[in-house]
Order: structure tokens, then C-alpha cells, then sequence
């Protein structure tokens, strides 16, 4: 199985959206961030041309994001709230070993929990040092069983990198 972990694009400044006295969790994406997150995910199709679930973060931007993405796909994403911002990363781990039949997994979540889980299952320690930009990703693969220190990177690419690759 593959994972294909994706940042949320670019949402509204945290500060500016505090004093409307909304949760974080509200934060939307703005018109620059989904425009980008657009060009972005036609990279995302070019290099990976299908995916078997698209999951996201029950916060706003990740659905947002998530939204646009299931575009290229011609598929619905669901709501996972393991991948909220504020979760622990083993618990996303039950949720993932259920997805085992599909050959490609999309998730859509926030930093710095994709991060960490990248760390988690690339090494078997919640250490971040992938640095996942807005609207950037990553892939994964695993050839056994999902398990911490069980993946392996095939690539990380930024935003920018994506909407080259949209050309």
C-alpha cells in the first residue's frame, strides 16, 4: 500500500481569524490557497493517477482542500477525526490498517501531525523531518503490513513542485 499525505492549502492568518471568536478548527482556506491547491493537484494526478480513499481532517481547510483534490479524482473524501491537528498520531493507526486493500490511501490533514506521523512510520518515532508546506505532500509505501518504521519515502514535494508538474 501507498499513502499519499497531503497539507492543507493556504487557510486564513491564524491571528486575523482569532478575533472573529471562531475555533481554529473554522479556519477556511483563502481564494490565493485553493487557486494553488487547483494547479497543485493536477500534479498530485500526474504522479499519482488513482487513489483507493481520500480522507481529511474534520477541520475546514483540510476538508476544503480535500474537496478539491477529490475533484481530479471523480471521488467523495470522508471526515476522519483521527487526522485533526490536535490528535495523537497512533491514533490514526487502527484507521489506516483498515484501508490495507487499497493500493493508494490519500489523507488530508495539518502540520505539524503529518509530520510526525511521517516520522512515526518511516522511523518509529513521532520526529518530524519532512516539513510538509501548505498544499505541499508526500508518498509513502509500505510493503507489509501499515506499522511504525514499516515506510518508506518515494518522494516530498512542495506546493510549487506540484504545480509544475501540472504543466
Amino acid at each position: 500500500m501507498k499513502l499519499l499525505i497531503i497539507r492543507h492549502a493556504l487557510a486564513r492568518d491564524k491571528g486575523e481569524f482569532s478575533r472573529t471568536g471562531k475555533p481554529d478548527c473554522e479556519r477556511p482556506l483563502v481564494a490565493k490557497g485553493r487557486a494553488k491547491m487547483r494547479e497543485a493537484a493536477k500534479g498530485l494526478l500526474r504522479l499519482v493517477p488513482e487513489i483507493g480513499a481520500l480522507a481529511a481532517s474534520p477541520w475546514k481547510r483540510a476538508k476544503q482542500t480535500a474537496k478539491i483534490v477529490s475533484k481530479m479524482y471523480g471521488m467523495d473524501p470522508v471526515a476522519v477525526a483521527e487526522l485533526a491537528g490536535d490528535r495523537k498520531t497512533k491514533d490514526l493507526l487502527p484507521w489506516l490498517k483498515k484501508q490495507g486493500g487499497k493500493e493508494v490511501v490519500a489523507i488530508v490533514g495539518h502540520e505539524p501531525y503529518l509530520g510526525w506521523l511521517a516520522g512515526l512510520l518511516l522511523c518509529g518515532r513521532e520526529a518530524s523531518f519532512i516539513e510538509l508546506r501548505k498544499g505541499g505532500a508526500c508518498l509513502l509505501e509500505f510493503t507489509g503490513p501499515i506499522a511504525p518504521g514499516r515506510g518508506r519515502l518515494l518522494w516530498a514535494l512542495t506546493t510549487s513542485q506540484l504545480r509544475r508538474l501540472a504543466d
